[in-house]
């Protein structure tokens, strides 16, 4: 026994002395020779490092060589721009004596960041940005939604080899010996990054070669390089100071609204109801001019558009980005003066409330409600519309959804209207809704997945094209059934109502501007309905005037950024008034959201709200041992949905959801006197919403009693951030956006 305990402790104090203790040792004349060269000749190695680098970046990131090098050909200031922060990052070595290591490092960082990039790319379509690497947890429940466990394996042999060989290079690989002045060294790394970087950057943004700013964050990685687009992010963050930032500034410009602004008719007693519905993705089909399709998708849609006020809208992102659509729309910020791929919604919203319509209306009696047949947490919706003002919030995890898309699994919209009745019936007053959409969601599959789609497609030069179409069309007609559904709840409910349907952004399909009849891949529509008699007034508009627009037809001309584009609007706007319009709403999105507040006279006044989730309560009514499937106890109540947990004592058990009305959990789970509590789960574990207590008391032979207590409703707002897990089905919320 002692001798094995020798043998394996000998066996691993020779791997130690081997692998993992330096051994100083002789080396050929050519390793020197080599060695001598790139320390000699360094500036010059990392310039032709930095490109291959970048290289190795953008062929991770696209996952296509031919597609890399039309990069690289196509754009090569781009390409040398992006090479030369990368040779700029390089220059760290200069402070070490490992050097060789410190490269390693370094260029291995930027081609790991674009390998995750082209998996992130693989099953969404936004690229990896700096905003997913400041909330961690969101990291783990991102591996969970892009990476199979083929994968995963990989990826963790792969950390695991990587580190092994860094720690061995580390130990043998080369030191320099030379002359080291960390002081000149420090500096020039300083001038580097503080001066050359920042100079090149502006001369490449005055010259169009790279842009401050991306409307389309995709598109942008894609034109203007990972590197670039990414290192934009960490330094473009928030919003800069307006040169002209001062209190007196501010309050003249809030004079001048106030002066010529209208009186506001609307109050809790004659206000009607408001109904914005964000169409993700949608499009009026004619408004695609490179194809024709059998029968009209969206009959309704084009119902409303011929009799109601409609027009085209201007959107701030295309093919993803909905968060910021939605931004513009509920706020009246412009999302420009952000940073690159900027969510505001996991920024600044994290820290502070945000004054936006529902705010707004919610000082005059109204009640403000959201509902979307996704994920709560998603794009951190839970907290952001809490500091916007939001009353409640009905998430997927608050609605009974059994019908789901045959691409991704996106929950569909016909159970989107009745929720939305919820809204309007359970308050006294009028309600403002703010409605998400999900069913027309990519990916769009280049197989057929629809038997029968509703309209057949023609004009397109291959058979994936059609089937992405057809399936696009398909989807699109029903998202214009759940807006005819909608618009029949609310006329038999006989309250004056309004309503505003229009899409967030394009598909992502690659769509350019001369394949759109309004010559711009930024326009979408929006179409409008109303029971209370208001004239057709059709125009175009931007997202951020949306709202100002419909208020000022209903006779609201509160809330500051409202009363500010009504004001500014009603004056018309030509091309020289229209920048200092734009540099006014700069101005007060920053006094609002970063600034001293001065448009408020220095108050807090649209304090985050205590935001409840769902309308309907949760309540368990009753439950039995099964006589029909082995072990199981069966939970009965209402209220009750697939993101529903059964807590057992405060612990979260397996849960088998059968029915609104219905959940199972196993018998090893149940004791006599335990508390049961049914949870509505979103995920990263928040419970978004619980109901009554429930003691168990195990039948006497055929007698069961049981104990109730009062229902509880509990919001746990997730201030971390976002992307979203009850792994299977929430773990969907992160992809494709």
């Amino acid at each position: 026994m002692k001798f094995e305990v020798k043998s394996v402790t000998n066996f691993f104090k020779n791997i130690k002395e081997k692998f993992f203790t330096r051994h100083e040792k002789e080396h050929s004349e050519k390793y020197y020779k080599i060695v001598n060269i790139l320390n000699s000749y360094s500036l010059i190695f990392h310039v032709f490092l930095a490109m291959f680098v970048v290289f190795l970046v953008e062929l991770a990131s696209r996952w296509d060589i031919i597609e890399t090098f039309s990069f690289i050909f196509k754009s090569p200031l781009v390409y040398f721009y992006n090479s030369f922060i990368v040779f700029a990052a390089l220059t760290l070595v200069y402070l070490f004596k490992r050097r060789a290591f410190v490269r390693i490092l370094v260029s291995s960082f930027w081609v790991i960041l674009g390998i995750i990039n082209g998996i992130v790319l693989s099953n969404r379509v936004t690229p990896f940005g700096f905003a997913d690497l400041t909330v961690l947890s969101d990291l783990m429940t991102m591996l969970k939604t892009y990476v199979s466990p083929f994968m995963a394996v990989c990826i963790i042999l792969g950390v695991t080899a990587f580190i092994v060989f860094c720690s061995l290079f580390y130990i043998h690989g080369p030191i320099y010996k030379g002359k080291q002045s960390r002081l000149i060294s420090l500096a020039s790394i300083l001038s580097v990054v503080f001066i050359a970087i920042p100079t090149t950057t502006t001369i490449a943004q005055q010259n169009n070669i790279v842009a401050d700013y991306f409307t389309n964050i995709a598109q942008g990685y894609k034109d203007y390089g990972f590197v670039y687009s990414f290192a934009s992010g960490v330094v473009n963050w928030g919003m800069d100071e307006p040169d002209t930032y001062e209190e007196d500034v501010i309050n003249a410009l809030m004079a001048a609204v106030e002066s010529n602004k209208a009186v506001t008719t609307v109050t809790s007693e004659n206000g009607p109801n408001i109904i914005t519905v964000l169409l993700e993705s949608f499009v009026d089909p004619n408004e695609f001019n490179f194809m024709t399709y059998s029968q009209d998708p969206t009959p309704f849609f084009h119902y409303l558009e011929q009799n109601y006020t409609t027009g085209h809208l201007t959107m701030p992102v295309v093919g993803a980005g909905t968060a910021n659509a939605e931004f513009e729309i509920l706020t009246g910020m412009k999302l420009q003066y952000f940073g690159t791929g900027e969510y505001p919604y996991k920024t600044i919203l994290k820290e502070t409330d945000c004054e936006s319509i529902a705010a707004d209306l919610k000082a005059i009696g109204y009640g403000t409600h959201a509902v979307h047949n996704n994920g709560g947490n998603f794009y951190s919706r839970v907290n952001a519309f809490s500091m916007m003002g939001f009353d409640s919030f009905t998430s997927k995890e608050l609605m009974d959804i059994t019908e789901f898309t045959p691409n991704e699994g996106w929950a569909e919209d016909s159970i989107l209207a009745k929720e939305v009745m919820k809204t309007l019936t359970c308050t006294e007053g009028p309600d403002l809704t703010y409605v998400i959409t999900v069913g027309q969601h990519g990916v769009y599959p280049e197989k057929a997945v629809i038997e029968e789609p509703y309209a057949e497609v023609y004009g397109l030069d291959s058979e994936e094209e059609t089937n992405q179409w057809e399936y696009y069309m398909h989807q699109a007609h029903k998202t214009d059934l759940f807006m005819k559904e909608l618009v029949t709840y609310l006329e038999a409910l006989e309250e004056d109502t309004i309503v505003v349907f229009w899409g967030d952004h394009l598909p992502t399909m690659g769509l350019e501007d001369s394949e759109m009849a309004s010559g711009d891949i930024y326009k979408t529509k929006y179409v409008t309905w109303n029971n209370f008699g208001l004239e057709k007034n059709d125009k175009d508009l931007y997202a951020y005037q949306l709202m100002a627009d419909i208020f000022n037809q209903v006779g609201f001309h509160d809330g500051t950024m409202v009363a500010y584009h009504q004001t500014q609007m009603a004056q018309g706007l030509d091309k020289s008034d229209y920048q200092t319009y734009i540099d006014g709403i700069e101005l007060l999105q920053y006094d609002i959201l970063y600034g001293s507040r001065f448009c408020y006279n220095g108050e807090h006044k649209y304090p985050p709200t205590d935001i409840v989730m769902g309308i309907d309560e949760v309540i368990i009514e009753d439950m039995h041992i099964s006589e029909e499937v082995e072990n199981r106890l069966v939970i009965k109540g209402s209220g009750f949905t697939q993101w529903s947990r059964v807590y057992v004592n405060g612990s979260s058990v397996g849960t088998e959801y059968v029915s609104g009305n219905e959940l199972m959990i196993h018998t090893k789970h149940v004791s006599d006197g335990i508390t049961i509590v049914v949870n509505q789960v979103g995920s990263k574990s928040t419970i978004f919403r619980s109901s009554n207590e429930w003691t168990y008391v195990a039948p006497e032979e055929t007698t069961e009693t049981t104990e109730t207590t009062e229902s509880t409703e509990t919001t746990e707002i997730e201030t971390d951030v976002e992307t979203d897990a009850d792994q299977s089905v929430d773990n969907q919320d992160d992809t494709n956006n």
